[in-house]
């Protein structure tokens, strides 16, 4: 189940997408009533879907985020991204806030402010909170589903004299992209999903890898970041980055650039980048 959130005039609407007829039908039943029950297995009636589907592509997409949900974050991730940059391997995750103020729908633009001029690109599985996680042997049973995500950062910000600066390098406005939709977690069976992610700048591969890659895996990351802060219905959780980033070769974003994210299974974000 494909399920998107998009704008009606000021309002936020989210909407059961079908990739097949190029539609959505929106949802009438409050996030907060379906997304538990779909994490719990319920079908689609949960959805109070209305009767008339949209067109999708006359849709503008927003980032699949409820509002007032915390948008949670994990770096060092991947083994071969941490060789790519000569790092030694965290003995635990590293995990960080990063504001939803940074996030953008599968087609906005990405905001190249004149504060970096190290911006980056890092193509992620992002996971989201169905419900609090209520069984701590496994965690997973409480997400609702996954999405594409590119969590772009500011390397030149986050280099400090006293260590990292991930607030500034990760929380900038209008940089990261989020969707198209989320797709529930029937889809993908049991434990971390093990999908193909790549992601290209202006047509040329520059990432290429699998989630299922990562070192800490999903239903670890879950119970890290609860045992520090909460994790509840709606939030989200980007899972970390493969190799291929700029930060290994220089090869930094500027404006014009067209950045396209793709994981198998769910879909693809397609974000410009513009001076802000």
């Amino acid at each position: 189940m494909k399920i998107a959130r998009y704008e009606i005039g000021d309002t936020a609407v989210w909407g059961l997408v079908d990739t097949n007829s190029g539609t959505v039908r929106p949802i009438r039943a409050p996030f907060s009533a379906w997304a538990p029950a779909l994490t719990d297995g319920a079908g689609e009636d949960v959805l109070a879907l209305a009767a008339e589907p949209l067109p999708l592509a006359a849709l503008h997409l927003l980032p699949p985020l409820e509002t007032g949900s915390q948008a949670f974050a994990v770096g060092a991730n991947y083994l071969r991204h941490l060789e790519e940059l000569k790092m030694t391997p965290p003995t635990a995750p590293i995990a960080f806030i990063k504001s939803s103020r940074s996030l953008i729908g599968a087609h906005d633009d990405i905001i190249h402010t004149s504060i970096t001029s190290q911006l980056d690109y890092e193509g992620e599985l992002v996971a989201v909170m169905g419900r609090s996680i209520t069984n701590p042997t496994n965690p997973i049973a409480s997400v609702l589903g996954y999405m594409v995500g590119n969590d772009v950062s500011a390397r030149d910000l986050q280099r400090t004299g006293l260590g990292f600066d991930l607030f500034s390098a990760k929380s900038l406005d209008r940089t990261s992209g989020l969707g198209p939709w989320l797709v529930t977690r029937d889809e993908f069976g049991i434990g971390t999903p093990d999908l193909r992610l790549s992601l290209s700048v202006n047509g040329e591969t520059r990432q290429d890898s699998r989630t299922g890659l990562m070192r800490w895996k999903l239903d670890e990351l879950l119970i890290y970041i609860e045992a520090r802060s909460s994790l509840r219905t709606g939030d989200v959780l980007f899972t970390g980055t493969p190799e291929g980033v700029a930060w290994a070769d220089g090869r930094f974003l500027k404006a014009g650039d067209l950045v396209e994210a793709t994981i198998e299974g769910i879909g693809t974000i397609r974000n410009r980048v513009v001076a802000g």
